[in-house]
Protein backbone atom coordinates (compact mmCIF):
# COMPACT_ATOMS: atom_id res chain seq x y z
CA UNK A 1 0.00 0.00 0.00
CA UNK A 2 1.18 3.53 -0.18
CA UNK A 3 2.24 5.15 2.46
CA UNK A 4 0.94 9.11 2.76
CA UNK A 5 2.67 11.55 5.03
CA UNK A 6 1.99 15.17 6.06
CA UNK A 7 4.88 16.92 7.20
CA UNK A 8 4.96 18.94 10.65
CA UNK A 9 3.92 22.11 9.39
CA UNK A 10 0.84 21.35 8.70
CA UNK A 11 0.60 19.61 12.07
CA UNK A 12 0.14 23.16 13.32
CA UNK A 13 -2.74 23.73 11.78
CA UNK A 14 -4.83 19.92 12.14
CA UNK A 15 -4.33 16.67 12.69
CA UNK A 16 -2.36 15.04 10.15
CA UNK A 17 -2.75 11.29 9.95
CA UNK A 18 0.09 9.05 8.14
CA UNK A 19 -2.49 7.12 6.20
CA UNK A 20 -1.78 3.70 4.63
CA UNK A 21 -3.94 3.30 1.19
CA UNK A 22 -3.99 1.00 -1.40
CA UNK A 23 -4.21 3.65 -3.96
CA UNK A 24 -3.20 4.06 -7.62
CA UNK A 25 -3.65 7.72 -7.87
CA UNK A 26 -1.95 10.88 -5.70
CA UNK A 27 -5.66 11.93 -5.28
CA UNK A 28 -6.63 8.67 -3.96
CA UNK A 29 -4.14 8.47 -1.63
CA UNK A 30 -5.25 12.29 -0.38
CA UNK A 31 -8.56 11.67 -0.42
CA UNK A 32 -8.05 8.33 2.19
CA UNK A 33 -6.32 11.20 4.13
CA UNK A 34 -9.65 13.26 3.78
CA UNK A 35 -12.02 10.69 4.89
CA UNK A 36 -9.49 10.33 8.21
CA UNK A 37 -9.16 14.04 8.72
CA UNK A 38 -11.99 16.53 6.68
CA UNK A 39 -10.26 19.75 7.59
CA UNK A 40 -7.48 18.55 6.27
CA UNK A 41 -8.92 19.08 2.54
CA UNK A 42 -8.89 22.95 3.02
CA UNK A 43 -5.25 23.23 3.40
CA UNK A 44 -4.13 20.66 1.10
CA UNK A 45 -6.62 21.89 -1.78
CA UNK A 46 -7.87 25.06 -3.04
CA UNK A 47 -11.65 25.90 -3.37
CA UNK A 48 -11.11 23.97 -7.30
CA UNK A 49 -9.69 20.66 -6.34
CA UNK A 50 -5.75 21.91 -7.18
CA UNK A 51 -2.79 21.14 -5.18
CA UNK A 52 -2.90 24.58 -3.28
CA UNK A 53 0.25 26.78 -4.84
CA UNK A 54 1.88 26.50 -1.07
CA UNK A 55 2.16 23.13 -1.16
CA UNK A 56 4.45 20.83 -2.73
CA UNK A 57 4.45 16.60 -2.88
CA UNK A 58 6.48 14.47 -3.71
CA UNK A 59 6.55 10.74 -5.13
CA UNK A 60 9.22 8.42 -4.11
CA UNK A 61 11.23 11.42 -4.04
CA UNK A 62 10.19 12.87 -7.02
CA UNK A 63 7.95 15.74 -7.27
CA UNK A 64 4.61 15.63 -8.24
CA UNK A 65 3.71 16.61 -11.92
CA UNK A 66 0.01 17.03 -12.24
CA UNK A 67 -1.44 19.68 -10.03
CA UNK A 68 -4.70 20.04 -10.92
CA UNK A 69 -5.90 16.64 -11.81
CA UNK A 70 -3.65 15.25 -9.36
CA UNK A 71 -3.25 11.55 -11.30
CA UNK A 72 0.58 10.86 -10.91
CA UNK A 73 0.91 7.01 -10.61
CA UNK A 74 1.59 5.57 -6.97
CA UNK A 75 3.03 1.99 -7.16
CA UNK A 76 1.85 -0.45 -4.27
CA UNK A 77 4.83 0.82 -2.05
CA UNK A 78 4.85 4.35 -3.07
CA UNK A 79 6.07 6.77 -0.09
CA UNK A 80 4.44 10.55 -0.83
CA UNK A 81 5.51 12.99 1.34
CA UNK A 82 3.10 16.67 1.72
CA UNK A 83 4.78 19.38 2.47
CA UNK A 84 3.59 23.07 3.15
CA UNK A 85 5.95 25.54 1.95
CA UNK A 86 7.79 27.92 4.36
CA UNK A 87 7.75 31.53 3.83
CA UNK A 88 9.68 34.53 6.29
CA UNK A 89 11.52 37.69 6.31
Amino acid sequence: MAHLVFTQQLRRFTETPEVDAPATTLREALEAAFAINPRLRGYVLDDQGHLRANVVVFIDGQRCVERVLLNDALQPASRVHVMQALSGG
